[in-house]
């Protein structure tokens, strides 16, 4: 049963709803692309509450903390695209986005340099002991000692993902005098005199301070467990800023109480606060030499300010012009800005004579196509249409959304 969106004239027509308090970069760029209908809401929202929100929204911009089940999807009749303004997407159901027709954008770059910057801060904060330290003087202690306190220059760095947070944070700890490795599932250019890594076994064992930096993946929850950890270096330190299950937490609190391990940051955990009554519970708390944030990697005011412009921009995009470069789960196709001829956008089933049929409605109501654009991803298509003229515009799209195989026909004038 195909899904439609009534034929929008303007973006003023489109209703926004933005959560979790969203930088004001979203909304000045909103506006300045002609949305009259933004709505800004500070805290996150589940069930119900969520539900009822999303009557009628067309964008929808969210962080972290609120969780597009299907549920959730199912109540949304009339959502066009959702914005994930933060680099993670595991809080959305893809899949069931993609099967409705909806695509998901994020920011993998803009806290690149945000969240680099705290792991270089923590490594330096680590390996002089600060948190002890600090906690320590808080309390009237006056702890001078140098034992267990090293200079930064001349350690070597291991880094698990060398993307664009791994290759930044490289940089950073090259300017501090730090030799860089890195291991990673493909070959990249390491830049710099950063090295490749034997392995990842290899990494552990020879580097002082581990740092991760990798999606959340069926390959990668878990992938420091037990038996990585021992093979770590006596005496280093692991730093996890990426997601909360990559890491075993019982078995890093074991290494570090031994004292195998003499430190470790933790930005990330398996199960995370969702509303502000609840409380963090991890086995690391309490334990010294441990530095513990609650997932601020890119909780900087230039961070969010970029993140607001990148995913609103992408959102801008999509509905204005049909462009889904940057969706985590649909077909990339970049469009240039919207033409003056009738834009149309068919997202359908993947199956053979598709784009035949979609040609034939233009063709029997004697419109020209000016201009065709077509990606397929798995089982699923995206082509959007320029035809010359706005003549029949509504009878055109009923024709689309008639195709049998149609998920979702949308006009752009």
């Amino acid at each position: 049963m195909s899904q439609s969106v009534p034929s929008i004239a303007s973006s003023g027509q489109l209703r926004v709803l933005l959560l979790e308090g969203i930088a004001d970069s979203a909304t000045a760029l909103f506006a300045r692309a002609g949305f009259a209908h933004v709505e800004r809401r500070a805290g996150a929202l589940q069930g119900a509450a969520l539900a009822e929100a999303l009557r009628g929204v067309h964008l929808l911009g969210i962080r972290s903390r609120t969780r597009l089940d299907e549920a959730a999807l199912a109540a949304a009749d009339s959502l066009l695209a959702v914005g994930c303004f933060c680099i993670g997407t595991n809080q959305v159901d893809l899949r069931t986005a993609r099967e409705q027709a909806i695509p998901v954008f994020n920011a993998p770059f803009s806290n690149t340099r945000s969240v680099a910057e705290l792991v270089m801060g923590e490594i330096v904060m680590l390996l002089r002991r600060i948190p002890d330290r600090s906690r320590a003087a808080h309390q009237g202690g006056w702890d001078k000692s140098a034992a267990n306190s090293w200079e930064v220059r001349g350690k070597t760095l291991g880094i698990v993902g060398y993307g664009n947070i791994g290759s930044q944070l490289a940089a950073l700890a090259e300017a501090f005098g730090m030799r860089v490795l890195y291991h990673d599932i493909a070959i990249k250019l390491p830049r710099g005199n950063v090295q490749i890594s034997a392995g990842l076994a290899a990494l552990l064992a020879e580097c002082d301070v581990v740092s991760l930096h990798v999606p959340e993946t069926p390959d990668t929850v878990g992938l420091i467990g037990r038996d990585e950890i021992a093979a770590m270096k006596p005496g280093s330190f692991l730093i996890n800023n990426s997601r909360g299950t990559v890491v075993d937490l019982d078995a890093l609190a074991t290494a570090l109480r031994s004292g195998h391990l003499l430190g470790a940051a933790v930005d990330v955990f398996p199960v995370e606060p969702t509303g502000d009554g609840e409380k963090l519970v991890t086995p690391l708390q309490g334990l010294p030499n441990v530095i513990l944030t609650p997932h601020i990697g890119g909780s900087t005011i230039e961070a969010q300010w970029n993140i607001g412009e990148e995913v609103a921009r992408k959102l801008i995009d999509y509905a204005d012009a049909g462009t889904t470069l940057g969706a985590v789960n649909f077909p990339q196709v970049q469009l240039p800005d919207r033409a003056q001829n009738a834009r149309y956008i068919h997202v359908h089933r993947n199956v053979p004579g598709m784009l035949g049929q979609v040609n034939l409605v233009f063709s029997r109501r004697g419109l020209n196509i000016a201009a065709q654009y077509l990606q397929t991803e798995g089982d699923l298509g995206y082509v959007v249409i320029e035809a010359e003229g706005q003549a029949a515009a509504a009878e055109v799209l009923a024709d689309l959304q008639a195709i049998e195989g149609t998920i979702r026909a949308r006009l752009l004038h």
